[in-house]
């Protein structure tokens, strides 16, 4: 399949292009195209004002006889919008500008105008100095004085200046000094404050946690201690902990044996004898820990039973045999 864009063209063996016929067009034919206007214009035949970049349909022409540099000059037709005038111009390579022919004249072209006549002179200045030494030697001083009279209307406007504004550059100099002293000075008694002021903050609160600790240990002492009788020695619990603990085990599961109606008829006291002094006191010992429902199991060992009350109540063997096994354990 060919392609739609072809870039080789097939020429056959017995092509001659010289052959080809050449189409005679004039020189200054033109052409019509869109162009936006160079400048600002106004029409001389109704004074409209044609603004910059206002687009048109121009007719465009090569300019005969007339070549800057080798480039061709252009002229451009364009019709005034209100009358259709036709308004004239054509391109200026040289200033790379374009130029006002006719049917209106170009506005807000002082600057150019200006510059044109600044090299104008310029131009003419120097096709007098091209031959003429004495010229370049009268133009160098005429510039000089040009030169010293400015540098002396311009010292003159200075000291005039100087004279009105009255300023004195060593007092502003102080002032700023004084100003700078003085922010200084505020900025250093501003901080000199805040320390102080932070470490009152830090004495007073010291002052209040040492007043709080006084305070506690005030009250600690003072606290009511409780008074101790000479009989609660009796009342104490001498068990160590884990005997205590494996006791309350013992009587959740079996059964609380120190109660007091239970353990009034295992204990029995001897009469007084002459001859025993030592079982009597031990008798007196269960029955002042008999009177207490809860010391009797720590007790329990230190008594002599008789066989016929061991062998007669069961409970008591239970309560000997919780001791021996609480004994062995410890």
């Amino acid at each position: 399949m060919s392609e739609r864009k072809v870039l080789n063209k097939y020429y056959p063996p017995d092509f001659d292009p010289s052959k080809i016929p050449k189409l005679k067009l004039p020189k200054d034919r033109q052409y019509v195209v869109r162009l936006m206007a160079p400048f600002n214009m106004r029409c001389k035949t109704c004074g409209e004002y044609i603004y910059k970049g206002k687009k048109f349909n121009a007719r465009k022409e090569t300019v005969q006889n007339e070549v800057y540099l080798g480039l061709p000059i252009f002229r451009f037709y364009i019709k005034c919008t209100r009358c259709l005038a036709e308004i004239t111009f054509k391109t200026d390579p040289e200033n790379t500008d374009y130029t006002m022919e006719h049917g209106a004249t170009r506005n807000f072209q002082a600057e150019k105008l200006l510059e044109e006549e600044e090299k104008r002179v310029q131009k003419e200045r120097e096709e007098e100095e091209l031959n003429n030494p004495m010229k370049v030697l009268e133009n160098r001083t005429k510039d000089s004085k040009l030169e010293m009279e400015v540098l002396e209307n311009l010292q003159e406007l200075k000291e005039l200046n100087q004279r009105q504004a009255n300023v004195d550059f060593e007092s502003m100099l102080k002032q700023y000094k004084d100003l700078e002293e003085e922010r200084k000075r505020r900025e250093l008694e501003e901080d000199e404050t805040e320390m102080k002021a932070m470490l009152e903050q830090a004495q007073s609160r010291r002052f209040l946690e040492d007043s709080d600790s006084d305070e506690e240990a005030a009250q600690v002492p003072s606290r009511s201690v409780p008074k101790m009788k000479p009989t609660d020695i009796l009342q104490e619990d001498v068990e160590p902990q884990s005997k205590k603990l494996k006791t309350e085990s013992w009587e959740r599961s079996v059964g609380k044996l120190n109660s007091k109606s239970q353990l009034a008829g295992l204990v029995t006291v001897k009469k007084q004898t002459p001859g025993s002094t030592t079982t009597n006191n031990v008798g007196k010992q269960i029955t002042l820990q008999s009177s207490d429902a809860g010391s009797w199991s720590s007790s329990l060992p230190a008594v002599t039973q008789p066989p016929s009350a061991a062998q007669g109540s069961s409970l008591s063997l239970l309560g000997a045999y919780s001791d021996s096994e609480d004994s062995t354990s410890d």
